[in-house]
């Protein structure tokens, strides 16, 4: 991926980098960060379940543990980890367990994928100051990063696909 996307974007290869949240839906998630500069590529997917190449009505309807997820890819020289997760602290409400808006389910948790000991110092940092602007304690897991899976075709780029419109849910709060 990293090759292809040198190729493509004209950046030395290695440049890019990738971070894995899951903060609700993942539809409303992407939008936000497609829209950031610096942000590459973003994918929609399941990760940190029990089996393997699970679909959309496995995590819905057969208890396999995934979060629907987004992976971005990432120029660190444009924007940092550490601002992917202010903007993902911002974009959806980590004080709710388990819900964003009126999507209820362990596939909806608020979580940090991290797969390096840098992006977890990171998170447990920003999730610090990220709590000074909540009432309620963060809910958010910051675990060791799993096997991301795709999602499915119909699931990339949704709002995009729709015209832009966004969910009432994923907004940037202040």
């Amino acid at each position: 991926v990293a090759s292809f996307l040198a190729a493509v974007t004209g950046a030395k290869e290695g440049a890019m980098e990738k971070a894995v949240f899951a903060g609700g839906c993942f539809w409303g998630v992407e939008a936000i960060f497609q829209e950031l500069d610096g942000v590459v590529d973003t994918t929609v997917g399941y990760t940190g379940g029990r089996t393997d190449n699970p679909t959309y009505k496995d995590i819905c309807y057969k208890d396999t543990g995934h979060a629907e997820a987004i992976e971005i890819v990432y120029e660190p020289d444009k924007i940092s980890y550490e601002e992917l997760l202010t903007y993902f602290w911002r974009l959806h409400d980590p004080t709710t367990l388990n819900r964003q808006g009126p999507d209820r389910g362990s596939q909806y948790r608020s979580a940090v994928f991290y797969y390096s000991s840098e992006q977890k110092t990171a998170a447990e940092k920003v999730k610090v100051e990220a709590q000074k602007k909540w009432s309620k304690p963060i809910v958010t897991e910051i675990t060791a990063g799993k096997v991301f899976y795709p999602a499915e075709v119909y699931h990339q780029d949704y709002f995009k696909k729709q015209g832009g419109h966004h969910t009432g849910c994923h907004y940037l709060r202040d």
